[in-house]
């Protein structure tokens, strides 16, 4: 699907290349690659300026089977690499609780980096295996 502005550039021949548009391209390319199922489902990570969330998602069905939040209760840390190990953390008990052992890490465009890498190390640690 492609948006207002884009259309814009694609009408008028201006291709200017916001982080965004990169950061679009890199997961077409890496969604390309990789798909999760319900016995092997795919963690994705969402990072916002403030927050950050992770979700296990079965693509066959189209269904969320886990989720994990900066935003929920019992998800707190000193600093932003802390509180991206705490979703990770969160993310592998709740994936437990549904019966799921391992999974198909999408870092969904970002680099795999501060954050990003501190989600997937603390889903890790709570014993998600991808």
């Amino acid at each position: 699907m492609t948006g207002g502005s884009e259309i814009f550039r694609i009408r008028t021949g201006i291709m200017a290349k916001t982080k965004q548009d990169i950061r679009k391209r890199v997961k077409r390319g890496i969604r390309k690659k990789i798909s999760g199922t319900s016995a092997r489902p795919r963690l994705t990570v969402f990072r916002s300026n403030k927050n950050i969330s992770a979700q296990l998602i079965d693509d066959l069905s189209g269904n969320t089977l886990a989720s994990a939040s900066s935003l929920q209760k019992g998800v707190s840390g000193k600093n932003p690499i802390d509180v991206g190990k705490a979703v990770g953390v969160k993310l592998a008990e709740a994936a437990k609780a549904e019966g799921i052992s391992t999974a198909v890490f999408d870092r969904n465009g970002y680099k795999y980096h501060g954050r990003v890498q501190a989600v997937a190390e603390g889903a890790r640690e709570g014993g998600l295996k991808f």
